[in-house]
């Protein structure tokens, strides 16, 4: 509820003194909460009651002006492999909704040659165009997946605070983590297929270097120990038709028992799984299981619908934005690990 007059309408612009006259502060009080400075100054009801009258009054702070005052341009830079992943696009808009709300921009950066081949050359970080004339007069920080890191050392230089989407805990001092739990994802996924009966098993793994992969790669094996289950692993790019030619050739080889089920990285790898097992007449899931991960609108789209690991994109994007405030304020937590969920679905059976 708001406790001051309200101006005329039409007579001016809403400035600051109208929010706090509307709100019942003082105008420090708003210049803390519009400016995201509030935490440990002002009640959050307060806060609330601020952001309030700035929605009904419309104002909108003079950002240039405050720039120039802070020294601050208020932008992050959110460095992804691709801008056609739809998990990063859902981690993007994480990242705008908390943005949003403390006057912050997020400007897009995808890497330009996307992810890495883990068996490939990555690219050197001196033939990376800088996508800004100076990052560290453009940007106050930057917020990047593990899966972009070679661009880092170009965009960042040494001085911007960072915080690391899908990367190791242990990264070392200075650098914020924002994780999902891919590791206990796999343990789920591995438990999952194991109650159905299966033992023989094919990894279909991201031909990439990451350590999302890698701790994804980790937990399934650990998993598996002691367990009398096999674990084969073929590689492909983040690719339907690299992913469909892998397991293809895999499914297909001779001389070992065929696997039961096909554990992929991602959707994307496990609809090309799934296009190998139709171009060798096998059935899904009566011949073989496949799972995912990411729960991507893919995976409800295929036929049978993919059993896949949840993550919460959105969710990465808010704690990596609500991360980067905090260093901002010379507040570093402590790595930051989010839960995950086995969705069951129709792609998942006993084996044959």
């Amino acid at each position: 509820m708001t406790t001051g007059a309200r101006p005329p309408a039409g007579t001016h612009r809403p400035t600051s003194r109208d929010v706090a006259r509307i709100a019942g502060v003082s105008q420090a009080a708003v210049s803390l909460v519009l400016g995201g400075k509030w935490r440990g100054r002002v009640a959050p009801a307060t806060a609330e009651r601020v952001r309030g009258a700035a929605r009904e009054l419309g104002y909108r702070p003079n950002l240039a002006a405050r720039n120039l005052r802070l020294g601050s341009t208020r932008t992050a830079l959110l460095v992804v492999p691709a801008l056609t992943n739809e998990f990063f696009a859902r981690v993007h808009h994480g990242a705008r909704r908390i943005a949003d709300r403390h006057g912050f921009g997020v400007v897009l950066y995808p890497t330009p040659d996307g992810t890495v081949p883990a068996h490939g050359a990555a690219p050197a970080p001196a033939a990376v165009r800088d996508p800004f004339h100076s990052a560290q007069a453009a940007l106050d920080g930057v917020i990047a997946s593990s899966m972009a890191a070679d661009v880092l050392v170009t965009l960042r230089g040494e001085s911007l605070p960072l915080v690391m989407l899908d990367s190791d805990p242990a990264a070392g001092p200075g650098t914020t983590t924002v994780n999902a739990d891919v590791a206990d994802g796999m343990r789920q996924t591995a438990r999952h297929l194991l109650a159905l009966g299966h033992r023989q098993m094919l990894h279909l793994a991201a031909d990439v270097e990451s350590w999302t992969f890698q701790a994804r790669a980790a937990a399934l094996a650990d998993a598996l120990a002691g367990t009398g289950a096999t674990l084969h692993t073929r590689r492909a790019a983040l690719g339907t038709e690299p992913a469909r030619q892998a397991a293809e050739t895999a499914l297909g080889e001779s001389g070992r028992p065929r696997p039961t089920a096909v554990i992929c990285d991602d959707d994307i790898l496990a609809a090309g799984a799934c296009k190998a097992a139709r171009r060798l007449g096998l059935h899904i899931p009566r011949d073989l299981s496949v799972t995912g991960f990411d729960d991507l609108t893919l995976a409800t789209a295929v036929e049978p619908e993919l059993t896949t690991v949840r993550l919460p994109a959105e969710h990465i994007g808010e704690h990596g934005m609500t991360a980067l405030l905090d260093a901002l304020d010379g507040r570093t937590g402590p790595p930051d690990t989010l839960p995950v969920e086995l969705v069951v679905r129709g792609s998942t059976a006993p084996p044959p």
